[in-house]
């Protein structure tokens, strides 16, 4: 996805002989060097940060390139463009929602309502956590091709893994037959991630009439925040009815 990253080389001389007792001003020393894979991570740093307040379309690779405390010829040797930076970071967004939801089905056979209820937290909150990231890579996805192309190969694994739960469900006997697994974990995953995307975008379904005073961009994150909750509960509700009919208990 991105040009391999390479470190520069050190600087050559170690201490000079006869020079121990010398005290050598300032200009003979030189700050430690960021390794390359330090640099590249520091332009996702600088990347989210500003994404935390502006628009993916209004960042410039100079802001990129200055928030890593590096220059914009060098930006280049590690991000062919600043979309190969947002496909970058929505790689580590979606890691770390694929590890908060790797072991979220081992109780599923005896605690459905808390299994499933993981599952969305993990989504929601991770999401939210990187608003700035989610929200650009949403609104990047009919632009750019290749970012179109991760997020359907993620979503894809995502509905996999709620098909594959929801036949343990039925083979079980908890959960009655119903749509096709896969058409169903479909349409509920989906159904997320338009809830979520219009939460963190201030169209919250969860908040205030939307013919009311629009949200400011600086108050989006609280907002989303003090709206997680309700969201968890309203797509847990539709996730456990879909799938079992009614809702389970031990809610």
């Amino acid at each position: 996805m991105n040009p391999p990253s390479a470190a520069e080389s050190a600087p050559a001389g170690g201490p000079v002989p006869g020079a121990a007792a010398q005290v050598v001003p300032n200009r003979g020393r030189r700050a430690a060097r960021l390794s390359g894979d330090e640099r590249q991570r520091a332009i996702l740093v600088a990347a989210e940060r500003l994404l935390g307040g502006k628009d993916f379309a209004d960042v410039t690779i100079d802001e990129l390139a200055r928030g890593a405390g590096i220059s914009r010829p060098t930006f280049y040797f590690y991000f062919a463009s600043k979309q190969a930076v947002l496909l970058a970071l929505l790689d580590q967004v979606a890691h770390e929602a694929e590890k908060r939801t790797a072991d979220v089905f081992k109780d599923l056979s005896t605690a459905p309502s808390a299994a499933w209820r993981r599952a969305i937290e993990a989504f929601v909150g991770t999401f939210a956590a990187h608003r700035g990231v989610s929200v650009a890579a949403a609104a990047a996805r009919s632009s750019e091709p290749e970012l179109a192309a991760e997020w359907a190969t993620l979503t894809n694994r995502w509905i996999d893994a709620t098909a594959a739960a929801i036949r343990a469900e039925r083979d079980r006997g908890a959960s009655p037959a119903g749509p096709e697994p896969r058409l169903l974990a479909s349409a509920l995953n989906l159904l997320n991630e338009r809830v979520i995307t219009a939460a963190l975008t201030g169209l919250d379904p969860a908040g205030p009439d939307p013919a009311g005073p629009a949200r400011s961009a600086a108050a989006l994150p609280s907002a989303v925040d003090d709206a997680v909750d309700d969201i968890v509960e309203t797509l847990l509700h539709i996730w456990l009815t879909s799938i079992y009919g009614a809702m389970p208990p031990g809610l």
